[in-house]
């Protein structure tokens, strides 16, 4: 946006062109309204995750030839024909799941109790099993519409041994293959002919401010969502890396909707990930980039690790408001927390200016604290200041801490203005370059006279090019 303002040439003629940059503040966030969901449902490795990116027409869940991959139940927004609606995927469901399954089966389950409609999702080339009629016992106990879906008919024999689906009593099986496309369009029509137009529950809200919750697996992320929702709504277990794919979850507090994030923790850098956790890296990445807040979770009873600081970098890299969340505060004893201010002064240096709070998302100790700390993040990272006020305050600091030499000359800082918010980002127009000391040295007196607490700040500087004289 800048460089569109700039002369041709890159130099600045008029000084009066430089508070055309004064650029208006980001609207307010826009309105949800609420839509009808469609859960999709069925024994591990049925293909319920790639009929959900078939149905979406992106890849989105995470999918790999491994039965359990996807644990949580997540939703997606899904359009078709002109009508939008939510998608959520769920985990393998089995009636008699023990341990890890048993959670991400109680998961589905709720998918099944809240949906306006159900898509079963059987394998055809195996046909019926005890499992998929145990679940249309559990489906047809309840009133909302069932779809039987055959998925990977590839061929047509397969399409003939599909045929014997009919015997679980909910009717004619829709056959597709989610992996090729075939026969999806025919299901969409049909899934909207069983969707409401509105949902069972739920009215339209204002739009929420959106928070990713990240850091290394076990770290607590799941846990720390199901505390502040009140309920199960991520799957949680001692087993490091439960969470595969994001979470999302409308949860009311302080008074307000907040669009909360379950990532899967990261482990690794994204180029040396493989399998579903590339995946896994890959959604985190995105839905940090679609947040506006993220709460960085940190296990305060052990050392702060090279996973926790690359968790930080990738926050910081992606210019959002941060809060750090010291979780499993239970286990902190007085020499821990001594050492821990030690390692915070040595490791963090590179975000001085997030948030803190110490929290237990197993007992539920001052989680509440986070809300007034997400808040005074988010308004630093909408905040503006107005050109006018900007300039007399930078003349004031450079003419008491001017600009170090550089190349026997003194550059000087002639214009400043705040391009955007969200981070909030600083343009200044100087006569030469400005050290990186010296930007850092700006950055502080900055956050020491107009807050910004909770948020990035970047500052960049645009020299200004000399004319040659015309003959």
């Amino acid at each position: 946006m800048i460089e569109e303002i700039l002369v041709g040439d890159g130099t600045w003629t008029d000084e009066s062109e430089w508070e055309n940059l004064d650029i208006d503040a980001d609207g307010e966030g826009e309105q949800f309204v609420a839509m009808p969901t469609l859960a999709v449902v069925g024994r591990p490795n049925v293909g319920k995750s790639t009929l959900v990116n078939r149905i979406l027409g992106r890849r989105e869940a995470v999918v790999e030839d491994v039965p359990g991959v996807t644990r949580d139940r997540i939703s997606y927004e899904a359009n078709w024909a002109g009508r939008r609606f939510m998608v959520q995927d769920t985990g393998g469901w089995e009636p008699d799941a023990k341990g890890l399954q048993a959670h991400v089966a109680r998961q589905a389950e709720v998918a099944m109790e809240t949906a306006d409609a159900i898509l079963l999702v059987v394998d055809a080339t195996v046909g019926a099993t005890t499992t998929d009629e145990a679940a249309v016992r559990k489906l047809r106990r309840s009133k909302i519409p069932v779809i039987l879906v055959a998925n990977k008919v590839d061929d047509q024999k397969v399409e003939l041994e599909a045929a014997s689906l009919w015997s679980l009593g909910l009717g004619e099986p829709r056959m597709v293959s989610a992996a090729h496309g075939r026969g999806t369009g025919d299901l969409l029509d049909d899934v909207l002919s069983a969707l409401p137009e509105t949902p069972r529950e739920g009215t339209a809200v204002a739009g929420p401010r959106r928070v990713a919750l990240v850091g290394k697996p076990n770290v607590g992320k799941s846990s720390l969502l199901n505390k502040l929702a009140g309920d199960e709504r991520s799957v949680v277990h001692d087993v490091a890396g439960t969470t595969v794919d994001p979470v999302d979850s409308l949860v009311e507090l302080g008074g307000k909707t907040w669009k909360f994030v379950d990532t899967a923790g990261l482990r690794r850098k994204v180029s040396n990930a493989t399998g579903t956790e590339f995946y896994a890296s890959l959604r985190t990445k995105s839905a940090l980039e679609a947040s506006e807040v993220a709460i960085m979770l940190i296990d305060a009873s052990v050392p702060i690790t090279e996973q926790d600081l690359r968790v930080i970098s990738l926050v910081a890299d992606s210019g959002r408001a941060l809060v750090l969340a010291f979780n499993k505060w239970d286990l902190v004893d007085e020499d821990r927390r001594y050492m821990l201010e030690r390692e915070i002064d040595r490791d963090l240096v590179r975000v001085p200016w997030a948030q803190r709070v110490n929290i237990s998302a197993h007992t539920g100790r001052a989680v509440a604290k986070l809300v007034p700390q997400m808040e005074t993040a988010l308004e630093s990272w909408d905040k503006r200041i107005s050109t006018g006020r900007l300039n007399t305050w930078l003349k004031e600091v450079i003419a008491a801490t001017p600009p170090p030499m550089r190349g026997g000359r003194q550059p000087r800082v002639m214009f400043a203005t705040q391009a955007s918010t969200r981070p909030p980002t600083f343009v200044l127009f100087t006569t030469g370059f400005l050290e990186a000391g010296y930007r850092r040295f700006l950055e502080r007196r900055l956050r020491e006279e107009f807050g910004f607490d909770g948020s990035p700040v970047r500052i960049s500087v645009r020299v200004r090019e000399k004319k040659e004289r015309k003959k």
